[in-house]
Formats: structure tokens, C-alpha cells, sequence
């Protein structure tokens, strides 16, 4: 299947993260930015990343859970506000 644009920075970002925690050298990372940009695949962008570790899905999944959780009280605050105002 044929990468995107969208793909493409996704990978990038990736990069990014992997470099900033030391997996990757600043010419490693180089090397491999460039790999990406001439990428046409799928296949060839995740064979960029197919030695560094999976990204934290878990940890993303709790920050979003804590965030919809945050909007929930505030809601619920505000709704209880309203109510013993009126």
C-alpha cells in the first residue's frame, strides 16, 4: 500500500521520540529521515522503525482516558453549579 504524506510524519515524529530517548544517533536519525522521504510503501516506512521499540499505546490510551475523564468532572461541576443557582 502507498505511504502518505501523513505517514511519512508520522514516522518522522517517530523518529524523533526514539532519537530524543537515545535509541538513535543524530546521523542514524539523519540516515533515516531520509529513508522516509524517498519511501513509497508502507512496507518501507516500517522497516525504518522495525528495530526500535512499539510506541507507548498503552500510556497514550491513559492520557486520553485522563483527559476525557478531566472534561467529565468539569462538566459535572459545572452542570451541578447551574442546577443550585437556579
Amino acid at each position: 500500500m502507498r505511504a502518505s504524506d501523513e505517514d511519512r510524519q508520522r514516522v518522522v515524529a517517530a523518529l524523533e521520540r526514539h532519537t530524543g530517548a537515545g535509541r538513535l544517533t543524530l546521523d542514524e536519525f539523519a540516515q533515516r529521515v531520509g529513508v522516509v522521504a524517498g519511501a513509497r510503501t508502507l512496507d518501507e516506512l516500517a522497516a525504518v522503525v522495525s528495530d526500535l521499540p512499539a510506541e507507548q499505546q498503552e500510556e497514550r490510551q491513559q492520557r486520553e482516558f485522563l483527559i476525557v475523564l478531566a472534561v467529565a468532572i468539569v462538566t459535572l461541576v459545572l452542570l451541578g453549579t447551574f442546577l443550585a443557582l437556579r
